[in-house]
């Protein structure tokens, strides 16, 4: 008379994949595949992705060099990598790193056999006088002092003429003057040849580490007044 057994019970119908097609795997082992496919795909566009901004990165902005020889003594030695700003080709005055000046070590093409490449430091700018008395540099006949030399590496004291250094031209030295060939017997390295500035060594791992950039005598400005000398004595 009675059926309590379907008592608060109601009749949902059948149920059926046809309600709902997102939930439903036909196939799991297509979908497996499918599913390992895209996966993959996705891998490779990121491994890709991934090259292209390490290409993009050493083309524009840095790569890594390999220092040979000691002509960079105290600072470097022979064998040590360094990371080298790349950025010093878009001449950004107004940050340090966009821009080259005194004290940097840069790295360049040889100009006298181009697929050289050399690492030295900056000492002369543009427009400037340098002249070399008993291994003291003088710029525009004041004295540059040098923190960064080694007396040990520094024994020959050679004397050199007075020289002016051309526009877009640099006139570049190796910290180990006993041992190093640069500006002075060869002659002005062109801002078009320097292709990078050092300043980070990653290794060997005891000296790991941001290269030390040389504090100066010398006013900022001395570059420029020379410059506007210059200028001033054509018009006359």
């Amino acid at each position: 008379m009675f059926d309590f057994q379907r008592k608060n019970q109601f009749d949902f119908g059948v149920v059926s994949a046809a309600d709902d097609r997102d939930i439903e795997v036909q196939k799991l082992k297509v979908e497996s595949r499918q599913g390992l496919w895209l996966e993959s795909m996705r891998l490779v566009r990121d491994i890709i992705l991934i090259i292209a901004v390490f290409i993009l990165f050493g083309v524009f902005i840095a790569q890594p060099v390999v220092v040979e020889g000691t002509s960079m003594l105290p600072e470097l030695h022979d064998g040590e990598r360094l990371l080298v700003n790349k950025l010093v080709y878009y001449k950004i005055d107004s940050v340090s790193w966009g821009h080259l000046d005194r004290g940097d070590i840069v790295v360049f093409w040889y100009p006298k056999d181009p697929e050289k490449s050399y690492v030295k430091r900056i000492i002369g700018l543009p427009g400037e006088e340098v002249e070399i008395i008993n291994g003291r540099i003088l710029i525009n006949g004041r004295e540059l002092k040098e923190s960064y030399l080694d007396t040990e590496h520094n024994q020959t004291l050679p004397t050199i003429p007075a020289r002016r250094v051309e526009e877009h031209h640099y006139f570049v030295m190796g910290d180990n003057r006993d041992n190093s060939s640069d500006s002075r017997y060869w002659g002005l390295v062109p801002e078009k040849y320097i292709y990078g500035k050092a300043f980070f060594r990653y290794w060997k791992p005891s000296n790991i580490g941001f290269l030390e950039h040389g504090e100066y005598n010398l006013p900022p400005e001395q570059k420029m007044n020379n410059i506007r000398a210059d200028s001033e004595e054509s018009e006359e």
